[in-house]
C-alpha cells in the first residue's frame, strides 16, 4: 500500500516540487495551500505522516504541531526557510520528528521522510512484537503499544512516535549511562538528525511530559559529558 503524506505549504513552486519528488518515490501525496482546507481534510482522513511550513496565510505551523489538532502517534515533518538553531530547537521540542530547512535538496527530503516513516514502524512494531510493554516507574504506567502514559492521580499523556521510542529505550536501561549516539541508535535516527542537539531537545520535550509538579525528582538526569540516565525504577507487567 502506497505511504499517504499530506503537505501544507502555501509556496505553489515548493509545493509542486515536494510533490513531485514524493510521487516519483512512489508516495501518494495531497497538498494543501490553506490551514483551514488542511484541517478539514484531517478529519476525513488521516495520513501517514505530515510536511506542514511554519508561515502560512491563515495561520501558523508551530501552533498546528503544538496544539491537539494533529494525532499524536502519527509523524510530523517541519519543512521551512527558517534555519536557526533556536527555530530548529522550538520546532522538535514542541513536538516535530525532523526538521528540514529550505531550500533542500529533494533526495534528501525522500530519505529523511523514509527514516522518520521507518522509525515510527519500528516503534509500533517493537510495541507489538515485546509481550512487556506496559512499564511502571515514579507514579507513571507506560502503556508502548498504546503510546500512553497514565499517572497514579489519573492524568493521561499521549506520546508522539520518536517520544515512545525514546522513552522505550530509558525503560529498558534503567540506571545505565546513555549517550546521545547510543538514543540515536535505538530510535533508528542517527543517519538523519537534523542537527547534533536535536537529541537534546527530544529528551527535554519527554521530561516536561514525565513531570506532574516543579518538585518531582528528575526522572531522566543529565550526566554532563556522557549522556543521560534513566534515574527510576522500572517493573514491567507480563
Amino acid at each position: 500500500m502506497s505511504t499517504l503524506v499530506y503537505l501544507l505549504e502555501d509556496d505553489l513552486d515548493i509545493s509542486r516540487l515536494i510533490e513531485r519528488s514524493l510521487v516519483q518515490q512512489g508516495f501518494t501525496m495531497r497538498s494543501f495551500r490553506r490551514l483551514a482546507e488542511f484541517e478539514r481534510e484531517l478529519r476525513r482522513q488521516t495520513p501517514d505522516l505530515c510536511l506542514i511550513d511554519l508561515s502560512l496565510p491563515d495561520g501558523d505551523g508551530l501552533s498546528l504541531i503544538n496544539g491537539n489538532t494533529l494525532p499524536e502517534n502519527m509523524p510530523r515533518v517541519i519543512v521551512t526557510g527558517r534555519g536557526s538553531v533556536t527555530d530548529k530547537v522550538v520546532g522538535l521540542e514542541i513536538g516535530a520528528d525532523d526538521y528540514i530547512v529550505k531550500p533542500f535538496e529533494p533526495r534528501e527530503l525522500v530519505a529523511r521522510l523514509r527514516a522518520v516513516l521507518r522509525r515510527s514502524r519500528k516503534s509500533r512494531e517493537a510495541a507489538e512484537s515485546d509481550p512487556h510493554s506496559v512499564a511502571s516507574f515514579g507514579g507513571w504506567t507506560a502503556n508502548l503499544k498504546a503510546c500512553t502514559l497514565t499517572h497514579t492521580d489519573g492524568h493521561q499523556v499521549t506520546l508522539s512516535s520518536s517520544e515512545n521510542s525514546l522513552l522505550e529505550a530509558f525503560l529498558r536501561a534503567p540506571g545505565r549511562v546513555l549517550s546521545r549516539s547510543n538514543l540515536l541508535d535505538a530510535t533508528q535516527g542517527r543517519s538523519n538528525e537534523p542537527f547534533d542537539r536535536s537529541m537534546d531537545a527530544r529528551v527535554c520535550r519527554l521530561r516536561r511530559k514525565i513531570a506532574r509538579a516543579p518538585d518531582d525528582g528528575e526522572v531522566i538526569r543529565t550526566v554532563y559529558g556522557a549522556g543521560y540516565i534513566f534515574s527510576a525504577e522500572v517493573d514491567w507487567s507480563d
